[in-house]
């Protein structure tokens, strides 16, 4: 079959919903897509059955994925109005690290008899944070014994990964620690569901996982954190390491009814949001860096030589394009901070203004941000409302803004929050930098692109020239492109992406004049970064009394 008449299907399964999207395997055309919201979003307040969560939980349902392939799919497939018989290939991505506690057979344990009031048998999204504590033991040991692998991932092991979070299911509920067989990432989880094999994708076993030069972490590292623990990685990690574009398996007939999609369709290794986005923008080279902006913010690029970058999420060889070192570092809270102040500090007069004009808060606090010079607010603020991903890797620390006064505005402080993660941004680029790896030029994946004012912030804060992919759905794209490698379609991914992906180059460049008023607000954010971030325990001991407080209230564990 010609390539103009074949057909890959990309989904992308974010933090609130799973979009799928049908691409052309000759140019990479979006021909239909669909989006399907999940019935239980995030739990971070209360479990479904009715059981109260403590701070810094944020749990999903895994039955919401399924639906996704349910719904999405077969609406997009349709939308594009092609024969289902067209598909030759099926790609997923998936936010990372999320994880789920399994039977053998795939089962998850909030699918039990009985285990529907237990926090820790659901799925941990990436933002579940709550074990901090465990990925500050993590590290501290790490550098006591001097272990060769924590400089691959900038000296930090992040509380969102899987060692963490297996050390908190471990200590908080080892019941359902020795009832799960497996720890799954939900990209191979969905895999699973989709082929009837367990692959474990290299992507979120390098960056999320631990794997380095083809092992764990040792046994005799993982038992001094907790003799319990000293068989996780062998035990609950185990499975198959798929590359990037390799075929997982094929569509079995339970996931081809389910899709409408013919059993039998080629299916690709699991894959991250992030890194799969990049395919999609056609950067795959040295000097390229994806930021990929939505409810958070990763940063990706790939380096033809391995170093150590402090902070950084991690760098994996083959992460992203085999051949190349795949570098990632990110925000753990961009979009959502934005999404945070427009629900919870405008006055009810901004938005019934902006209901007027017919336009959203966000839209009209931009507006009237945007009429501002550089400074004008006289504010400056910490992004860290979700906590610090790159280059400080704490999720204990929080928010600040400095420089409030009585004339203070709305548009004031969400301004200043918008330079606060650009300047966010701009700490990872010269960090990556610092150490060796160049960064040329700044691509933008995601729906926050679309905000001119935000990308204008952006170059002039950085003095990158910013490039936006060309596609509302890079993540899915990306997946799509992947979906054709594994489907025959291209020898590998470079190549598929050269004739796949879109983007729009230099959409927005610095103004030098914009760019030096920037110099000096971020020269007060370092500031504040390295006091809050380093020199003080601050925002870790507000974390501490307001935990004890709720346990206080709710009788709920700190």
């Amino acid at each position: 079959m010609d390539r103009s008449e074949q057909f890959t299907v990309g989904v992308d399964f974010g933090t609130l919903s799973g979009r799928a999207v049908v691409v052309r395997v000759a140019d990479g055309a979006e021909l239909g897509s669909a989006v399907h919201e999940y019935a239980h979003g995030v739990l971070d307040a209360r479990l479904p059955s009715g059981p109260g969560l403590p701070p810094d939980w944020a749990l999903q349902v895994p039955g919401d994925y399924v639906d996704v392939l349910a719904h999405a799919v077969p609406e997009a497939v349709r939308a594009a109005g092609i024969d289902p018989g067209q598909v030759v290939g099926l790609g997923t991505d998936f936010t990372a690290c999320t994880v789920l506690p399994v039977l053998a057979d795939g089962t998850p344990l909030c699918q039990l008899p009985g285990l529907a009031d237990r926090p820790h048998a659901y799925v941990k999204l990436w933002k579940h944070h709550a074990a901090q504590p465990q990925a500050d033991r993590i590290n501290e040991l790490a550098h006591e014994r001097g272990e060769p692998w924590i400089g691959r991932y900038g000296g930090l092991i992040s509380s969102e990964w899987e060692f963490a979070k297996g050390l908190q299911l471990l200590e908080e509920d080892p019941e359902l620690y020795d009832r799960a067989d497996l720890l799954v990432e939900a990209a191979d989880w969905i895999i699973w569901q989709l082929t009837g094999r367990y692959v474990r994708n290299a992507c979120t076993a390098g960056y999320k996982g631990i794997y380095q030069d083809g092992r764990y972490p040792s046994r005799d590292f993982l038992g001094a954190l907790n003799p319990s623990f000293a068989g996780f990685a062998e035990a609950k990690l185990a499975g198959e390491i798929g590359q990037l574009g390799d075929l997982a398996g094929r569509l079995t007939e339970e996931a081809a009814a389910l899709t409408g999609l013919p059993v039998g369709t080629a299916v690709a290794v699991g894959n991250v949001d992030a890194h799969v986005t990049a395919p999609a923008a056609r950067a795959t080279g040295p000097g390229q860096m994806v930021a990929i902006m939505g409810t958070s913010t990763c940063h990706v690029m790939s380096h033809d030589a391995l170093v150590e970058v402090p902070g950084m999420c991690g760098v994996v060889d083959g992460g992203i394009v085999a051949g190349s070192w795949g570098y990632e570092a990110g925000q753990s809270g961009v979009g959502d901070i934005f999404g945070w102040f427009t629900r919870t500090s405008v006055p009810a007069a901004y938005a019934e203004a902006a209901a007027a004009a017919g336009v959203s808060v966000h839209e009209h606090l931009t507006r009237l941000a945007a009429e501002q010079q550089v400074g004008e607010h006289g504010l400056v603020a910490l992004d860290w409302h979700s906590g610090n991903r790159s280059v400080l890797v704490d999720h204990e620390l929080s928010g600040a803004v400095v420089g409030l006064t009585l004339s203070t505005r709305p548009e004031d402080v969400y301004r200043a929050l918008l330079e606060a993660t650009a300047f966010g941004t701009r700490v990872i680029v010269e960090t990556f930098r610092g150490s060796g790896v160049p960064v040329e030029e700044l691509i933008v994946a995601g729906g926050l692109a679309k905000n001119a004012l935000l990308m204008q912030i952006y170059t002039d804060v950085t003095r990158l020239p910013l490039s936006v992919i060309d596609s509302e759905q890079g993540p899915a794209l990306g997946s799509a492109i992947h979906a054709a490698v594994a489907a025959g379609a291209y020898p590998d991914v470079p190549t598929a992406a050269k004739a796949m992906g879109k983007v729009r180059k230099d959409v927005f460049v610095p103004d030098e004049g914009r760019a030096q008023a920037y110099d000096q607000l971020f020269e007060q954010y370092v500031a504040l970064h390295d006091h809050f971030g380093r020199a003080t325990t601050t925002m870790r001991r507000l974390k501490a009394i307001r935990r004890a407080a709720v346990a206080a209230r709710t009788g709920s564990p700190s």
